[in-house]
């Protein structure tokens, strides 16, 4: 059977965070609440519920400015995003060894998919508002043999998948707390990663 390979998508593949501290500051403003869209962009991850509750956002009030954020979101983040140096190699060079492609992401999958198509990306399976150990579900549901991603929520998804975490230090996670989350390699950025697979692919199928 062909391998499966997971991905993450924000800060491991596409890099959103101005677009995502306009969109946060917005929500701000027009909520009165005291939202640092700088440091939410900064350290990209965790699901916006949480981090309007870390933020001080009263629980009865997170569902509407979760829905005032993803309303803002296709016309200021998607247009404003880039992909990561590495991510579309690293996307073919799974399809070209007979591998199958899938993001697991916490983000809203609609907007996902609006990131993908903006990107010209195609993959087999897309997941979202899945965080931490929460993925491994759907990375188990395909056999993922490795989940690629930039935090330590990402690690804990592929070890509790039973699939090979392979960290990036493009987010917001050092190398040091990669590997110490569970990361069997952690690269500098994704152009590392086609040449790794091609000489592990092997024992992943």
């Amino acid at each position: 059977m062909p391998f499966t390979v997971g991905f993450d998508l924000d800060m491991t593949l596409i890099d959103p965070r101005p677009g995502m501290a306009a969109v946060m500051n917005e929500v701000g403003v027009r909520s009165g609440y005291d939202l640092d869209g700088e440091h939410f962009a900064s350290n990209l991850g965790p699901p916006l519920d949480m981090t309007y509750r870390e933020m001080g956002v009263p629980e009865a009030e997170i569902p509407d400015l979760v829905a005032l954020f993803r309303s803002l979101y296709p016309e200021v983040v998607i247009p404003a995003t880039v992909a990561l140096p590495g991510a579309s190699l690293a996307l073919q060079s799974v399809r070209e060894l007979g591998g199958s492609t899938m993001i697991v992401t916490g983000k809203y999958r609609k907007n996902a998919a609006l990131h993908l198509e903006a990107l010209g990306w195609e993959v087999d399976h897309l997941y979202g508002e899945l965080w931490s150990t929460g993925k491994a579900e759907s990375l188990k549901l395909h056999g993922a043999a490795v989940y690629v991603g930039d935090h330590v929520g990402d690690m804990n998804g592929a070890l509790a998948a039973s699939a090979l975490g392979v960290g990036v230090v493009t987010g917001p996670c050092s190398r040091a707390e990669l590997l110490e989350a569970g990361a069997a390699v952690v690269f500098d950025d994704l152009r590392e990663f086609p040449e790794w697979l091609r000489t592990s692919s092997g024992v992943l199928s």
